[in-house]
């Protein structure tokens, strides 16, 4: 799409909102947002990469959300002397660090490989070390459970096992994934653990044939941890969401989650990364400024 004609479909977007209650596109230093709003390191174009945070910085961002590596380099944020780089970075920028993914789950499935068992128990201690409250274990690739009551009664099994772990140490591990909420809700109700929940992504949702804001309704605030702000291609509100009815949904719900929601995606094709989510930055605070 062209970014011009994006741009001018997302100010459409942002008028609109003006007219709602969720007030004007500046926003008001009598105002409060009610959410903090990162991204996710890989959408930066810096997955598992210090320089997120430089990138975080220029475009106002309050967060970035950390890729914890890839089977190649062992999952390089176990490492002690890397989590003190992350958090030396973030002390100098100003820009937290807000939650940590394994992204490489995707490839190495947590459904059936039994490395990945290690991999979701060591996440708990990083995200303690890193004073984070979530971490995102990622359903999709060759990790996806559609259609594999195998692989979910695995994904149960194994939850169970760390789950007194990820309650011990105050960390909550999000499934994300293109599950159905009654689906969702039979895993968490399967594992019995506070600390479980659901990573939510409302372009996933959408993108797997659901009707995004009934799901999101009918997981109820207290199984949603964080949220994925997404398109796929388009800036935040010129692409298939109705981030009108997201917003409404999310306020007449009373969502809080971690106080933290990442704008993953979200470039149109050949857009600038920095101007593409200065845009999309202030596109999320227009709706969530009281």
């Amino acid at each position: 799409m062209n970014t011009r004609r994006t741009f001018i479909q997302q100010l459409a977007w942002l008028t609109a909102f003006a007219g709602t209650s969720f007030d004007s596109i500046a926003e008001p230093a009598t105002k409060k947002r009610n959410f903090k709003i990162g991204a996710c390191d890989w959408s930066l174009g810096k997955s598992g990469d210090l320089g997120a945070f430089g990138i975080a910085k220029e475009i106002g961002l309050d967060g970035i959300m950390v890729n914890m590596g890839s089977e190649s380099n062992q999952l390089k944020l176990r490492d002690l002397s890397v989590q003190q780089e992350y958090l030396k970075y973030s002390k100098e920028t100003g820009i937290e660090i807000s939650s940590i993914a394994i992204a490489e789950l995707n490839n190495i499935p947590y459904k059936s490989d039994p490395r990945t068992e290690q991999w979701v128990w060591d996440s708990v201690d990083v995200a303690k070390n890193l004073s984070v409250p979530v971490v995102l274990l990622a359903f999709f690739g060759n990790n996806d459970l559609r259609n594999d009551a195998k692989g979910k009664q695995e994904v149960v099994r194994r939850l169970k096992r760390v789950a007194p772990h990820a309650e011990k140490k105050g960390i909550i591990l999000g499934i994300e994934s293109y599950l159905s909420a009654d689906e969702q809700i039979d895993i968490i109700d399967q594992v019995g653990s506070k600390n479980i929940k659901v990573y939510y992504d409302f372009c996933n949702v959408t993108d797997a044939g659901l009707d995004t804001v009934k799901e999101f309704k009918k997981l109820g605030k207290e199984r949603i941890c964080e949220l994925h702000m997404k398109e796929n291609g388009f800036l935040l509100g010129s692409g298939v969401n109705d981030w009108k009815a997201i917003g409404q949904a999310i306020h007449e719900t009373n969502y809080k989650g971690d106080g933290w929601m990442q704008i993953e995606g979200a470039i149109p094709k050949g857009a600038d990364r920095v101007k593409s989510y200065q845009q999309n930055f202030q596109f999320l605070k227009n709706i969530f400024i009281k």
